[in-house]
């Protein structure tokens, strides 16, 4: 079917082109919600307490012309809330993988929460190692060159933020948000071509799910 559909449009106005889940995982206690506010709401709380259960925040931002809406999840890192890991990975499209590098046991548990993810998560889940509360300096405990080395072998991009001074916040969500999206726009553009064996100038892709089925992707009229 042909042609381009409306976008769509939620309470207030929020108009997208894409609507991609990201989950936040990692020890209690590493910054992951303090992460979520900052991009979201550009706030930071010194006495946050642990997430209960799950809460999410949305964001929009602008990549290479698309308008993507992003679903940021939270949950809490303690073991007694495993119960909810399934649905929490359903449908994620991207991870930030989050430790604090202050406290090495939070690195080193890394490993386990990345294989948890890839239990429970799409293969083609886009994750980013995030090494939070870069503003403690005096008190590193992980060395930038060891994550940046794991992240490396196993195919993570990394980077280094601050949620309460907002070092990199921004970057990391975004530059994550951009590298699903460049994902998404090479499978439309290749299911599209298979359909109809090549793309004229002006034809239109159109990539929509419904919500039970998304894959944490939700798009609307992309065009190319």
């Amino acid at each position: 079917m042909s042609g381009r559909r409306p976008a769509t449009w939620e309470q207030g106005g929020d108009e997208y082109d894409y609507l991609f889940k990201v989950v936040l995982i990692g020890d209690s206690g590493v910054g992951k919600s303090n992460l979520l506010s900052r991009f979201t709401r550009n706030t930071f709380s010194l006495d946050s307490k642990s997430t209960i259960g799950v809460e999410f925040a949305t964001r929009t931002i602008e990549v290479e012309g698309k308008t993507i809406k992003a679903q940021i999840w939270d949950t809490a890192g303690q073991e007694r809330y495993r119960a909810i890991t399934s649905a929490y990975y359903r449908g994620a499209v991207g991870a930030l993988l989050v430790y604090d590098v202050t406290k090495g046991a939070t690195f080193e548990n890394v490993r386990r929460w990345l294989k948890e993810l890839r239990d429970h998560a799409d293969a083609n889940t886009v994750v980013m190692l995030i090494g939070n509360k870069t503003d403690l300096r005096h008190l590193r405990a992980v060395a930038q060159e060891d994550a940046a080395a794991f992240a490396e072998r196993e195919g993570l991009s990394f980077v280094e933020t601050s949620a309460l001074d907002a070092t990199n916040v921004d970057k990391a969500f975004q530059t994550l948000l951009a590298e699903i999206y460049r994902i998404v726009s090479r499978k439309a553009l290749a299911a599209d071509q298979a359909a109809s064996g090549a793309v004229g100038e002006g034809q239109s892709i159109q990539v929509s799910a419904g919500a039970g089925d998304s894959g944490g992707i939700t798009s609307r009229c992309c065009s190319f």
